[in-house]
């Protein structure tokens, strides 16, 4: 076993053939750099430089609900960026659903559709020179608050919740709420779905756009994968403005964010694409979000979660220590659930509820992909 021995021989690394007290990952490595020691102040001080007026600025350690000191190196948004990236929540992501229960290879996650996002979102902070680092924050995080099943836990879980289960506030306010995020991280998360209020940050609207840009492509495109529509069906307006594939929507979706906002001041885009963008969500809402199968899926989401949460009252032995809280049992089952990933919910409803695989949504059942 050749390559195993070669791997298992760089334990130590290469020392650098001068002499000088270094370690290298690589033998014949010539890469060289005259490094500069560029501390957090040293970024603030670019920010304030290079942004355009009205962006986020960094400074010291961010408006935190608790005071912490700052970073040596990275400013606060940079640091809350890395706590999300690092963060549980985020892990499991990769097992939550975006469109498609129990995704094939190819077919986007949450954690997929969050990392899209964020790539759409720096793309047009980049153009229009906001704080990229802020908007990279908000935009991996947008959706922690996601429960298992898609946006079907959302109406699950409004039954037991008073003020009603938004994935942006419960995100923000639960599953992220011990990181200690900046308020302007926070709100960005909160606030990203359209129908709520508007963000206190630019970095905010602009994740808001990037996140229906995002997921308004990727779900066609998951879709025509999956054999549930096809290109040709696309409304002649959107391939006409904005073009039929993925690349070619995201490229005029972006450049048109950017454009107006350098023309206007206002983080928009202009009503000719805006109109393509409506109607692309139009078509997906009809075609793939609300197709009878769809629906069907979201019924079994719904009876599972609801089933769950119910047995979880009723035998709280049966939850992790930390969501067993006698000032409010239903907050703590609903997060616990909320927090499963789909694999892990409906293999809960087999254990816990005694469901069959044959009552789960296609894919989830025991020896499925």
């Amino acid at each position: 076993m050749p390559r195993a021995q070669a791997w298992a021989a760089t334990h130590s690394g290469h020392p650098a053939p001068s002499g000088a007290d270094v370690v290298r990952a690589h033998r014949d490595t010539d890469a060289h750099l005259q490094a500069r020691d560029v501390t957090r102040q040293a970024r603030e001080e670019r920010e304030d430089a290079l942004l355009a007026p009205g962006a986020t600025r960094a400074r010291g350690a961010g408006n935190r609900a608790i005071e912490e000191e700052p970073d040596s190196e990275r400013t606060c948004f940079e640091r809350d960026r890395d706590r999300i990236i690092h963060s549980t929540a985020f892990r499991r992501l990769a097992g939550k659903t975006q469109v498609v229960v129990a995704p094939r290879d190819h077919q986007r996650t949450r954690l997929t559709h969050a990392l899209e996002v964020s790539q759409v979102a720096t793309s047009i902070a980049r153009g229009v020179g906001a704080n990229v680092s802020l908007t990279e924050a908000i935009a991996i995080g947008h959706d922690c608050g996601h429960g298992p099943g898609g946006h079907a836990s959302e109406d699950a879980f409004d039954a037991f919740i008073p003020e009603g289960y938004d994935h942006g506030p419960w995100g923000a306010d639960v599953v992220l709420s011990g990181l200690n995020l900046c308020a302007e991280t926070l709100d960005g998360i909160r606030n990203h779905s359209w129908s709520r209020p508007a963000p206190m940050t630019v970095e905010g609207e602009i994740v808001s756009w990037a996140d229906r840009i995002a997921y308004c492509a990727h779900d066609l495109e998951d879709a025509v994968h999956a054999g549930i529509v096809h290109l040709d069906d696309l409304p002649r307006l959107v391939a006409e403005r904005v073009g039929r594939t993925r690349g070619q929507q995201l490229g005029r979706f972006i450049r048109a964010v950017i454009a107006t906002t350098q023309q206007t001041g206002q983080v928009g885009m202009d009503a000719y694409t805006a109109g393509a963008l409506a109607a692309l969500r139009a078509f997906n809402y009809e075609r793939i979000y609300t197709r009878p199968e769809s629906l069907a899926q979201s019924h079994v989401v719904v009876e599972v979660l609801h089933g769950l949460v119910g047995a979880y009252l009723a035998r709280p032995e049966l939850m992790p220590a930390e969501y067993r809280t006698e000032q409010d049992p239903v907050r703590g089952a609903v997060t616990y659930v909320g927090g499963m990933t789909d694999r892990f919910a409906f293999d809960q409803a087999e254990l816990v509820l005694g469901w069959g695989p044959d009552r789960l949504p296609e894919g989830i059942g025991r020896g499925l992909g």
